[in-house]
């Protein structure tokens, strides 16, 4: 449909109502014409003619007032109900808002449209291109990151803060640690670390066996010879080192055995030993109370938003091919698993449907509020140039029309005279 400018509208509307005036004004010719021939040279049958243009006239007049009265005063004349778009503006525009929610948004006229909705079939096809693929996760990133930057810097530390000290108060730390170690007693993963242990303090022994040689001679006698010294380090060194060894490869081991029954009376200690607990309670309020938790909630804010935005920023990073890739697997999923495009379509539909429901009344609210906030006069200009061009048919017409009834009462009267 072409789209008609302001321009030529107006040119159009001055041209009918020229059309229409035109024809007005030809009547009133042809009834001054006929009026004269028939007084001057008796030309009866022209009394016709003249009753023809005279009854046109008058339903000219009459329609001119009728379209004219919509718009305008007439003539300038401040005539009850004239000028009705402009004196009527508020009153035309809460009916025109209910008439279009009663008879457009009606629930029976929109249900069918939504019924027919299968937005999945769309979106199948739009995901389908990688172009869009990328254009629909860059503007998810893009919206992410805009509102990572316009969070408070201050207020997401001392909300993370505020969340992580009402978390640690209910920490149990007690329970946790006995139950973490009981955990690893039952599941003998503790004997790894046993053995790494082990492992090391051999190593460290024989690393220093200097060291041993020389705190042993500190300790002896000076009556004892050097050699007696040295031997006694020696054997204290190999004889530890060899100790540790057993420990490291026999997993029975009688220390294995201690370090269990030593850890289990500690964990049950953890859950049960006030003063034990006590200790634990300390060190958790300890930490709450101190300024190093809301240290900590800044390090963890600043980390955790710089790291997002790097990756919401970079095209190449893992989190945008991640949702890259999980948007082409939703296209495939779309284009080939019926049940998921009826799952999303029925909440497309019935999401629309009911926001629908909720909000149609908004649409009376819109037009109403709108055509208020029009000037009266304005209001009166868009609608003249809209429907003004038409409305000058009904002027023509009803020049055609009131001479057509005028001769035919003017026949009739002649007939039964």
């Amino acid at each position: 449909m072409k789209t008609i400018s302001n321009n030529e509208k107006k040119y159009l509307l001055n041209r009918y109502k020229a059309l229409a005036t035109g024809l007005f004004l030809l009547m009133a010719v042809v009834f001054v014409l006929s009026s004269y021939l028939i007084s001057a040279h008796s030309m009866r049958w022209l009394s016709y003619v003249r009753a023809f243009s005279e009854a046109a006239m008058v339903g000219a007049l009459a329609d001119w007032f009728a379209v004219t009265a919509l718009f305008h005063y007439p003539l300038g004349l401040k005539i009850p109900h004239t000028n009705l778009i402009q004196n009527k503006k508020d009153q035309i525009g809460g009916n025109l808002g209910d008439f279009v929610v009663s008879n457009f948004l009606a629930t029976e006229n929109i249900r069918p449209y939504i019924a027919q909705l299968k937005v999945s079939n769309y979106m199948a096809k739009w995901l389908s291109s990688e172009s869009n693929q990328k254009l629909l996760v860059n503007e998810i990133a893009g919206h992410v990151a805009g509102i990572l930057n316009e969070i408070d810097q201050d207020k997401a530390k001392e909300w993370i803060a505020l969340q992580g000290r009402e978390m640690l108060d209910l920490v149990d730390f007690g329970e946790i640690l006995g139950s973490g170690m009981q955990y690893l007693l039952e599941e003998n993963l503790h004997q790894s670390a046993v053995t790494q242990l082990s492992s090391k303090i051999r190593g460290f022994i024989l690393e220093n066996h200097d060291l041993i040689r020389t705190r042993v001679q500190q300790q002896s006698s000076a009556f004892i010879p050097r050699f007696i010294d040295n031997s006694i380090a020696e054997k204290i060194t190999l004889g530890l080192a060899e100790y540790f060894q057993e420990v490291e490869g026999d997993s029975a081991h009688p220390l294995r055995g201690e370090i269990d029954v030593q850890l289990q009376r500690y964990a049950q200690n953890m859950r049960s030993d006030e003063s034990l607990e006590r200790h634990i309670e300390s060190l958790k309020q300890g930490i709450l109370s101190s300024d190093r938790l809301d240290s900590y909630s800044g390090a963890v804010f600043s980390k955790v938003k710089s790291t997002l935005t790097d990756e919401l920023t970079r095209q190449d990073s893992t989190l945008l091919k991640y949702l890259r890739d999980k948007s082409a697997d939703l296209a495939y999923s779309l284009e080939n698993d019926p049940v998921l495009q009826n799952k999303i379509d029925r909440w497309i539909r019935l999401t629309l449907y009911r926001t629908f429901l909720r909000k149609k009344h908004l649409a009376s609210a819109l037009i109403s509020r709108t055509v208020e906030g029009w000037e009266g006069k304005e209001l009166s200009e868009k609608l003249e140039l809209e429907v003004g061009k038409d409305l000058q048919f009904i002027r023509i017409n009803g020049t055609l029309v009131g001479g057509l009834v005028g001769l035919i009462i003017y026949s009739l009267s002649q007939l039964f005279s």
